[in-house]
């Protein structure tokens, strides 16, 4: 039977009834997320870990308080501030290495145990199949990513606070230094400068193992090296990794912890669109692989 097919036994006479079959691209993501538990559980981990740091190092916090509050101004933002980006650094970087790892194994793990034999049964393109593949490190990791850091800042100001106010210190310095409403709205911005500067990569990845991901590149650096003794690949891939943030950031030497958003800066680089080109041809040749090839 056709899976597009409705029975007449549902329908007219069961106005409940959905046919998942209309929403495919929504449930292949969710298998997604079902297969690959690692692409929340991993940054809620290291989640954990950063805040257990953090919970040991304030003991003794109301009296490095003190002695930050008597600091010019500008020091004593960073001062406070420093665990809360450390804390949104250590996730980001975590969502990152846990994209790229889903991205190697994305389609290789399918070949490898056979699966896809099974999911190419099911009335689901291969296009749909890629996009929903893509979406994880594209889309679902970067928001998983803002809702752990806004979760985990906002624990860490919470103690704060009540460590503070237990020692009759008011917690007027942690909300005032450390706007959660703005860093969250710039989170989320940077999340998404991330996450399109770093499309290319996933395209890369989604169609090779680890060593052919990998291995090509620094070839390709260290040929450059030693015959030319220029370093301009290098370069190029650590502006890969690095280069959204003078694109998608004003930073300047009075505000290093309080950057200025420059979307249309951002929006307007090449890099961006040349990235994104490529993520699209290596994402019309991952669904070319899957379509053509079978299981290991």
């Amino acid at each position: 039977m056709n899976s597009e097919t409705v029975p007449e036994s549902a329908g007219v006479s069961d106005p409940g009834y959905r046919p998942t079959s209309r929403q495919p691209f929504y449930w292949s993501v969710w298998r997604e997320l079902w297969e690959n538990r690692s692409i929340y559980v991993a940054p809620i981990l290291v989640a954990i870990v950063v805040l257990f740091g953090f919970l040991v190092s304030t003991i003794g916090l109301p009296e490095r308080r003190r002695e930050v509050l008597l600091l010019d101004p500008a020091k004593a933002r960073a001062a406070i501030e420093a665990p809360y980006d450390m804390a949104a650094i250590m996730l980001i970087l975590t969502a990152f290495i846990v994209g790229l790892f889903y991205c190697l194994d994305a389609l290789y793990g399918e070949r490898r145990d056979r699966s896809i034999l099974f999911w190419k049964s099911l009335p689901v393109s291969d296009s749909t199949t890629l996009l929903s593949k893509a979406a994880i490190p594209l889309v679902v990791l970067p928001l998983v990513t803002f809702a752990i850091v806004v979760a985990t800042q906002s624990v860490m100001m919470l103690w704060t606070s009540a460590l503070l106010i237990t020692h009759g210190m008011s917690p007027g310095s942690t909300w005032t230094y450390v706007p959660l409403f703005r860093n969250s709205f710039v989170l989320l911005y940077g999340l998404a400068a991330i996450a399109l500067w770093h499309a290319p990569i996933y395209g890369w990845a989604r169609r090779a193992t680890f060593l052919w991901a990998i291995l090509p590149f620094f070839a390709i650096a260290f040929f450059e090296k030693i015959t030319f003794g220029t370093s301009h690949f290098a370069s190029m891939l650590k502006d890969r990794l690095m280069g959204f943030a003078p694109t998608a950031f004003a930073f300047n030497m009075h505000s290093v912890n309080s950057p200025q958003l420059t979307p249309g800066v951002y929006l307007s680089s090449p890099g961006l669109w040349l990235g994104l080109i490529f993520a699209a041809v290596f994402l019309a040749a991952a669904v070319r692989l899957r379509r053509y090839r079978g299981p290991l």
